[in-house]
């Protein structure tokens, strides 16, 4: 690099009688590791004619100099690059791929304008996530600190190995339990400290990705992603950007973080790509099938980018569909209003959800208590759908408010965003709101279709974005919308007061109030296809 500091790289496929196109990954989970599988990746670039390099980040693994995640990585890609076009092996042309971190150092890429980069494939990942402090939804305003990304820092980055601990969540202050694994370890997380601080870190020291010269981009999206609202905030605004929107292009799977498919879960052993080769290297056709399709493109010019289709997206229990874009121009926006909510803290199905709000004010409500904290989705949300667990017993708690629909007669497509509008009040300073979509069985099994939370310090009307998904409510089911005060291990408990929750010695409850009807519209805006199914009927609500 440009100060000296030396990252470890591997090249594959490097042998070739005539220069050839590059495919580049910077990553800092390990280049050679079973966990990211580069060794099997790079079989399937280098039989289709490219070079593929992949590099240890600053700081991780091999590769030298300071650990600092989100940090350096605008100059660090410029001059990797620049090696690149610089070796003999090289036709002078790149394009970058990869999931989470490894999407992120794309980005940076993209901001360090560097002209060999032709295309990227950013997967599961977003501009916007640095340091992954606020949650997996960033840039959609306050919100509880997530704190998955919390530990994530203090095991990925303390130093160049990753540190595997339990963290004991009983602890308080809860700041102690990451204290003693510092100490065990011998270092500090700088990352981690700048999390507690709240301080904010500006990744990239170039121009932000969305305001460089533009480059296509194939964006490859999990609607089970805990990015995936923040990755399709990403493609929804470049493709309202002149020279970003032309070359923009997306497909959104029944995938969570870690590629699990929705498909196949809960995940089997025979279809668990973490333990089964056979399942891994199934996995890895449809993996990297895109990415050199696309390659082939804008790299080789071996086709005609109108030969790609502009969007591929699955529909959940259905299969792959294309559009022109996204949102689908045909889908529409709809509204389900929260009644009865004096029932919605009973067991299922507690209050309802109605396409037009009581005409009387009501109100329900729901306590906080930090000594019995509502249970999070997933354990690891990265691993959302290897469990896919059953939630009903998480709805039939009496600290949680749950509003389900009719069952639906035929199958009801949803199809792009989804958001919450809640009227609430608290007893606290500060409180913090999660809402779940879950899609309820006839058999009274409950599974998480699409999450969101806020965090909220006076009464009023909130707003939760839950994300973008394409899901399909096959008949006999029903939409069940779950609201909580905390999801834990997920989130970092609030206080219940002004103090910090990292310092928290005793966290205080509190008591929401919901509002409800005509003149505080509590409600869930969805969007649908008008005429869902294979050919027959609609399913949509009317």
């Amino acid at each position: 690099m440009r100060d000296g500091v030396q990252l470890a790289t591997d090249v594959y496929g490097a042998g070739r009688e005539a220069p050839a196109p590059t495919v580049l990954a910077r990553l800092p989970y390990d280049k050679n590791s079973r966990y990211v599988f580069f060794d099997r990746i790079a079989e399937r670039f280098t039989a289709h004619g490219y070079v593929v390099v992949v590099q240890d980040v600053r700081g991780k693994f091999r590769s030298q100099g300071r650990t600092l995640g989100w940090t350096g990585e605008v100059d660090d890609g410029y001059d990797t690059l620049e090696w690149i076009v610089r070796q003999p092996w090289s036709d002078g042309t790149v394009g970058m791929f990869g999931d989470s971190y490894y999407g992120f150092t794309q980005w940076s890429a993209v901001s360090s304008q560097h002209p060999a980069l032709r295309a990227i494939v950013p997967r599961v990942t977003s501009t916007t996530n640095a340091p992954g402090i606020a949650t997996y939804d960033a840039g959609a305003g306050r919100q509880p600190l997530w704190l998955e990304g919390a530990t994530y820092q203090a095991q990925v980055w303390t130093d160049n190995h990753i540190h595997e601990f339990e963290v004991d969540f009983s602890r308080r202050p809860l700041i102690a339990a990451y204290e003693e694994a510092f100490a065990a370890i011998g270092k500090r997380s700088a990352g981690f400290d700048l999390v507690v601080g709240g301080i904010p870190l500006d990744p990239y020291n170039g121009p932000h990705p969305y305001d460089a010269r533009p480059v296509p981009v194939l964006h490859c999206a999990g609607w089970f992603d805990n990015l995936g609202t923040a990755h399709l905030r990403d493609y929804e605004e470049l493709a309202k950007r002149p020279g970003w929107a032309a070359v923009q292009y997306l497909i959104a799977d029944t995938i969570d973080h870690e590629n699990y498919f929705l498909e196949d879960a809960p995940a089997t052993p025979e279809s668990d790509h973490m333990v089964s080769v056979e399942a891994l290297e199934r996995k890895l056709d449809s993996y990297t099938g895109p990415a050199i399709e696309f390659f082939d493109v804008f790299l080789k010019g071996a086709a005609h980018p109108d030969t790609l289709p502009r969007v591929r997206w699955k529909l959940g229990h259905v299969g792959w569909r294309t559009a022109a874009g996204w949102p689908l121009p045909e889908a529409r926006a709809t509204e389900l209003y929260l009644t009865d909510p004096a029932a919605a803290s009973g067991t299922v199905p507690g209050g309802g959800l109605a396409p037009r709000p009581d005409d009387r004010a009501e109100s329900g409500q729901w306590r906080y208590d930090p000594d019995d904290l509502v249970p999070s989705a997933a354990t690891d949300t990265f691993l959302q759908l290897r469990e896919h667990a059953d939630e009903r017993r998480t709805l039939d708690r009496d600290d949680v408010l749950v509003f389900t629909g009719a069952a639906a007669t035929r199958p009801l497509d949803l199809a792009g965003p989804v958001h919450a509008v809640l009227h609430v009040e608290s007893t606290a300073p500060t409180y913090d709101l999660f809402v779940r979509l879950l899609d309820l069985a006839p058999d009274g099994t409950a599974r998480l279709i699409l999450r969101g939370c806020a965090q909220a310090d006076r009464p009023g009307e909130v707003e939760i974005a839950l994300g973008h998904t394409g899901y399909r409510v096959r008949p006999g089911h029903r939409l069940a919308l779950m609201i909580a005060g905390s999801d834990f291990p997920n989130h970092l408990p609030n206080s219940g007061s002004l103090e910090s929750p990292w310092l928290a010695t005793t966290p205080k409850a509190s008591l929401q109030h919901l509002r409800t009807g005509a003149a505080h519209p509590s409600r869930l805006c969805l969007t649908v296809l008008p005429d869902s199914g294979d050919g027959g009927e609609g399913g949509g609500p009317r």
